[in-house]
């Protein structure tokens, strides 16, 4: 087992489609600073905040739509973390146009070792770090290393 398995840590199953995956980011972004319990607790509101996390309904969020989801109570109420989705959105947008589905981009990574496709994958998101990538591999049921393992080597590297 890679992370315990209890109320700190979220579910880990590969999703069912693009929103699937669009909605393990989000949880990766909104979960940094914050422990699981309180995410898990709000995110039948970010379900609903964020049109189920459909890829084009999402991208397609305006600068009014942000204001009206920063006044949002059943929800972080970041504004970086709300427009940061909506990026996220966009960048699914072209990876599914890219390679046809968000499982096929993460096919192409296939055969880089962990930290390279981390690194990645890292770069294409915003809000997206070395925890939050380990976090969203790890919650769709991608390899990981063993946590101790990765929780070693990113406190040798200063990260």
């Amino acid at each position: 087992m890679t992370i315990p398995e209890d109320d700190r840590v979220p579910p880990r199953a590969v999703p069912e489609n693009d929103a699937g995956y669009l909605e393990k980011i989000t949880q990766a972004v909104f979960q940094a600073g914050f422990s699981w319990q309180v995410i898990r607790q709000k995110w039948p509101n970010f379900q609903a905040a964020f049109a189920g996390f459909d890829v084009d309904r999402v991208a397609e969020f305006t600068a009014e739509d942000v204001e009206r989801l920063v006044e949002d109570k059943g929800i972080v109420r970041n504004g970086r973390k709300i427009e940061a989705t909506i990026h996220n959105a966009r960048v699914c947008q072209n990876l599914i146009r890219q390679h046809g589905s968000f499982p096929a981009y993460l096919r192409s990574l296939d055969g880089l070792d962990y930290n390279e496709r981390a690194k990645r994958f890292s770069r294409q998101f915003k809000f997206m770090g070395p925890m939050g990538a380990y976090f969203f591999f790890w919650s769709v049921g991608e390899d990981v290393p063993e946590y101790h393992v990765w929780r070693a080597e990113q406190e040798q590297s200063g990260r």
